[in-house]
């Protein structure tokens, strides 16, 4: 009697998601959380996060939606209609583009509405024109819908802002969509609006669809501003889906609402899978939601004050370390130098050859958490959020500014 062959070993967990990495900020955001909590004075610009309470109004709206028994039940799984009606409205007061209650999705954080927009035009094998730097999400994003991400490679000397001319090199055949990304995460940059309209002209030109995820429009400085792409290129509006939510501008990074703007029929689809992937979000946090879009700008100016004086700051102290430069960023809350002069020094008897080594020095050495550039695509840069309180980060500039300047 002959023995029958073993069957082979199957992987436990999928080719698809075996494939996917972890969010890198926030990894280092609970790593520096887990030192803390074990007693170590980690300071971290590793988290987008606004170290703001969120306004008093949103919470109270989101108390009196706990009371009501009718909160205590399902919505339509596109969100509530009277926040999608507030979304289509606030969306015209504050970018000029104008949609419709029935383009509107609501989900669960600005995360889930760039997945699902991506589920909802892509089939395998279509590539995605990504500008790189990248927010940690998009390629795995675009990766888990079956498409192809396509780094468009930028870096300081043009302000992290991508080309049209480098934007038709990377085309091809099989390019189905751009993500835009303006104000930028992680890179700060934020696109003129003359570079807005010709991206959108050059989308509409060879019928791409484009993501534009507009999660920081009300936080850009100086002489810079916010352009809509599918505002100032109009005939776009059929192939492009708006990304967006409260995370950012109302201080909600917990509360977990986002929401996409598109065709009807994309919006219609990606409602379908919302439908069976999570229903809809939580109902207190969608009146929370309502009540911060629906109300005035207040808290974001004051906001954005204080991001001004800190966006300052950081890049003042960044580049009097010798061997870092940091381009002033004009919008989000990051900044983003290039540590490639600190590479193959040695600091403390490390001599870090990546910026993720580099990373780990700033961690080990100094106590302070930040994320190295790999996580968004380029070697030799780190991402420095600050969205914290004023003294931690001049502390935590200053712990690095006296751990480099040990690099001989």
């Amino acid at each position: 009697m002959t023995a029958s062959p073993a069957s082979p070993v199957k992987p436990r967990v999928s080719a698809k998601l075996a494939a996917i990495t972890e969010s890198a900020t926030l990894a280092v955001d609970a790593k520096a959380k887990a030192l803390r909590a074990a007693g170590r004075p980690v300071i971290g610009f590793g988290a987008g996060e606004p170290d703001f309470p969120t306004p008093a109004h949103v919470v109270e709206a989101a108390v009196a939606a706990c009371r009501d028994p009718k909160n205590h039940k399902y919505t339509p799984a596109g969100g509530l209609p009277e926040l999608k009606e507030a979304l289509a409205a606030k969306t015209l007061r504050d970018s000029g583009y104008r949609v419709a209650a029935n383009q509107v999705l609501v989900t669960n954080g600005g995360k889930q509405a760039v997945a699902e927009t991506f589920a909802a035009i892509l089939d395998p094998g279509d590539e995605v024109l990504v500008p790189t730097p990248y927010w940690t999400t998009y390629p795995e994003s675009i990766k888990l819908a079956d498409g192809v991400p396509v780094d468009v490679v930028t870096d300081e000397t043009t302000g992290y802002r991508a080309s049209v001319e480098q934007l038709e090199a990377a085309r091809t055949g099989r390019t189905k969509a751009l993500l835009f990304n303006s104000p930028s995460n992680p890179t700060g940059a934020v696109y003129t609006p003359e570079q807005v309209e010709a991206i959108g002209e050059w989308a509409v030109e060879h019928g791409l669809w484009v993501v534009a995820d507009e999660i920081y429009e009300h936080l850009v400085y100086g002489d810079a501003t916010f352009a809509s792409m599918p505002v100032l290129v109009p005939e776009l509006a059929d192939t492009c889906v708006v990304v967006n939510g409260v995370a950012k501008t109302y201080a909600m990074t917990g509360w977990r609402v986002g929401w996409m703007l598109g065709p009807v029929d994309v919006v219609k689809a990606a409602t379908n899978l919302h439908s069976h992937a999570s229903s809809n979000v939580a109902n207190v946090s969608q009146r929370a939601a309502l009540a911060a879009v629906a109300g005035d700008l207040a808290a974001v100016a004051a906001m954005r004050t204080a991001f001004d004086r800190r966006r300052q700051t950081i890049v003042r102290m960044l580049n009097e370390i010798d061997g870092v430069t940091c381009p002033e960023p004009e919008g989000a809350f990051y900044a983003y130098p290039s540590v490639k002069g600190l590479l193959g020094r040695d600091i403390r008897g490390h001599t870090p050859k990546t910026s993720i080594e580099l990373a780990e020095v700033a961690l080990e050495e100094a106590e302070v958490a930040v994320v190295p550039g790999e996580a968004f695509g380029t070697e030799g840069y780190l991402r420095l959020s600050y969205a914290l309180g004023d003294d931690d980060l001049v502390e935590g500039v200053s712990r690095l500014q006296r751990l480099f300047a040990e690099a001989k």
